[in-house]
């Protein structure tokens, strides 16, 4: 089993910056693909960012150049350092792992953008 925790996430004026945080534990590998999607209000969850275990990274268009995603293979953490935030940025934040074992969320966090 796989548990995922997300932290960080508050309430940001529009132009400010934010590091989300995630802890997974449990039945994890560091082949492991992991990412962050987000859920606004009203709308569907969508893919933010995700990152391989060798580094390599994608990022949605909407927020490509103002976040960048990240992991620590040793501590099993990914974060998501987010830059410039605008009001449509505002959504619950949830960590994501992908394996051949199965697809796994955290609970999210809510990050808040206030102009």
């Amino acid at each position: 089993q796989v548990q995922l925790v997300e932290s960080g996430g508050g309430l940001v004026p529009s132009g400010g910056s934010l590091k989300l945080s995630c802890a997974a534990s449990g039945r994890t590998f560091n082949t492991d693909l992991l990412g962050w999607f987000r859920q606004a209000p009203g709308k569907e969850r969508e893919f933010v960012a995700r990152i391989l275990w060798g580094g390599n990274t994608a990022y949605a268009d909407s927020v490509k150049g103002r976040f960048t995603i990240s992991r620590d293979n040793v501590k099993n953490m990914v974060y998501l350092q987010m830059k410039s935030l605008k009001d449509e940025d505002t959504a619950v934040y949830y960590c994501n792992l992908q394996s051949s074992r199965g697809n796994y969320w955290g609970h999210g966090t809510q990050v808040t953008v206030s102009s």
